[in-house]
């Protein structure tokens, strides 16, 4: 692709690896498994697979319970998505590239559903560590990972032009 860096399309192709993860991982769940029927299976331990669907956005926040609402989600997801697209294109880091791949994939991901179903489907459950009672997806993982490593990338790039401008200064 003209215009793309290396990581560039390094990028794109983890976000399809994470979109294709994403929905074989709920094809399976809601076709397969059919955990809609099950409501909440135990699996091993704290983790249990629990059928969520998710109206909002992350964990629930911002409840989109009417189609106008639904669709205003489903556009903002994929206008972010375009912009990390654009974003990553000249990616010269490859820890930038890594976590813009993993927070398009997982919009893209949980725009699919909401699309499709009108809702997230969530149902990774480790609610029974005691401190985390949220029910998420793949999508949501990554998208959890690539602002994680967003942070990171941030702050060592902004501690390498901190380290540069003091040997500037000291010279």
């Amino acid at each position: 692709m003209k215009g793309v860096s290396r990581l560039g399309l390094m990028a794109y192709l983890l976000a399809i690896v994470v979109i294709v993860l994403d929905q074989a991982s709920k094809y399976w769940i809601l076709e397969v498994f059919q955990l809609p029927a099950r409501g909440t299976t135990p699996v091993a331990g704290p983790f249990s697979l629990t059928m969520v669907w998710n109206y909002g956005v992350s964990f629930g926040l911002l409840r989109a319970n009417h189609d106008v609402m639904r669709w205003a989600l489903a556009l903002f997801s994929i206008g972010m998505a375009v912009f990390l697209c654009v974003w990553v294109r000249r990616a010269e880091r490859p820890l930038l590239g890594v976590a813009l791949g993993f927070l398009i994939g997982g919009a893209l991901g949980n725009v699919i559903d909401r699309i499709r179903f009108g809702a997230v489907a969530d149902f990774l459950d480790f609610s029974g560590l005691g401190f985390f009672p949220w029910v998420f997806n793949v999508a949501d993982a990554a998208i959890t990972v690539g602002i994680g490593l967003l942070l990171v990338d941030m702050l060592k790039t902004e501690s390498r032009q901190g380290k540069a401008q003091a040997s500037k200064d000291a010279a």
